[in-house]
């Protein structure tokens, strides 16, 4: 990936996506000047706004999904959220044991409607869905041991019994090839592998789960002409909501998306499966010097009380996470890098 080094000059060896992404030149640029005429005064909505709408675009494309089928929005959980609300009185939910809570706690805060949520451990996810399982949500890579689910048996096992499949995609968006039309939805924040500021949020969403869906967070920009809807007239208001997943987005938020449209760019030129390469091929170099077998994942985690110190010292930024200290590598990683890691941890 030597022809994109010119994009990101850091001070730090960044081996912490997983908590946040580094923005290439062009998003850092295109947020700086947006911010300038916002300060100006000579910012014109209409430009951020083709930006929010070239940001779907690219999202659609690195999820290979149509672009009408993904919606906007502010974080993993508040997309869960809606998803949650509007489950089936008395819907059964199950999941991981120890999966991240923006993939779980909106499922449990429906509780008081007889919604019960199933926690069993990953590897036997696809054996433990049952004819009454409603839904099964899990994150396609686990943001703490990197971790990639056994999608196809748990794909085959919810479609053998007619349970919903929700994916969070947020720690494989951006390095992991996904196909989002094989789930019902696939969604994920893009402050991290997509390396846009924070505040936004993605979700594919079926055609048949959207007729189940209900818009609770519909403003202007959901409804089918949103310049006519600024303002619901007449003495009786009614919804006339888009055709497409945009029933479901939230207000855009511009300046993020502005960002963002610059750095899915810069994917989409890359490659998601030359970034995927890339990036497990530095995890695996590392965790090769450390006498580990290949993790095939982007995310690596090192269990010695000391690691995070010592990675400190050379460096390297890294993030603790429950046991160990965990490692993930994008596109602006170097060999030189994952060495520099190695070295220290030896």
């Amino acid at each position: 990936m030597d022809t994109f080094d010119h994009l990101w000059n850091t001070d730090t060896v960044w081996l912490n996506t997983a908590q946040y992404g580094i923005p290439p030149a062009p998003a850092h640029q295109a947020l700086t000047d947006a911010l300038h005429t916002w300060q100006a005064g000579t910012g014109d909505p209409l430009d951020w706004g083709r930006a929010v709408q070239e940001t779907r675009t690219h999202l659609a494309a690195l999820v290979h999904a149509p672009e009408d089928d993904i919606a906007l929005g502010s974080s993993a959980s508040q997309i869960t959220g809606t998803l949650a609300a509007s489950l089936p009185d008395g819907a059964h939910v199950l999941v991981p044991r120890d999966e991240f809570t923006s993939i779980v706690y909106p499922w449990l805060s429906q509780a008081d409607r007889g919604v019960t949520v199933r926690a069993v451990p990953l590897p036997h996810l696809a054996e433990n869905v049952r004819p009454d399982t409603h839904l099964v949500a899990y994150s396609l890579v686990h943001s703490a041991t990197g971790q990639i689910a056994p999608t196809a048996d748990i794909t085959a096992a919810a479609r053998t019994h007619g349970a919903r499949l929700v994916v969070d995609a947020t720690q494989a968006t951006g390095w992991l090839p996904v196909r989002a039309t094989d789930y019902d939805a696939l969604l994920g924040a893009t402050y991290k592998w997509l390396m846009t500021p924070r505040g936004l949020a993605f979700a594919y969403l079926s055609p048949a789960l959207r007729s189940e869906l209900r818009p609770h967070n519909a403003g202007p920009l959901a409804a089918r002409d949103p310049a006519a809807s600024l303002y619901a007239t007449g003495a009786e208001p009614h919804l006339d909501l888009a055709d497409t997943a945009r029933a479901f987005d939230t207000s855009p938020n511009w300046f993020a998306c502005v960002a963002a449209a610059a750095s899915t760019r810069v994917l989409l030129r890359a490659g998601v499966e030359r970034v995927h390469d890339h990036n497990v091929a530095l995890a695996d170099h590392l965790r090769a010097a450390l006498g580990q077998a290949p993790g095939g994942s982007a995310i690596t985690s090192v269990e010695r009380p000391d690691a995070a110190e010592r990675l400190t010292r050379a460096g390297i930024v890294t993030t603790r996470r429950g046991a160990g200290t965990r490692l993930a590598f994008h596109l602006y990683n170097t060999l030189d890098d994952a060495e520099r890691a190695a070295r220290a941890l030896l």
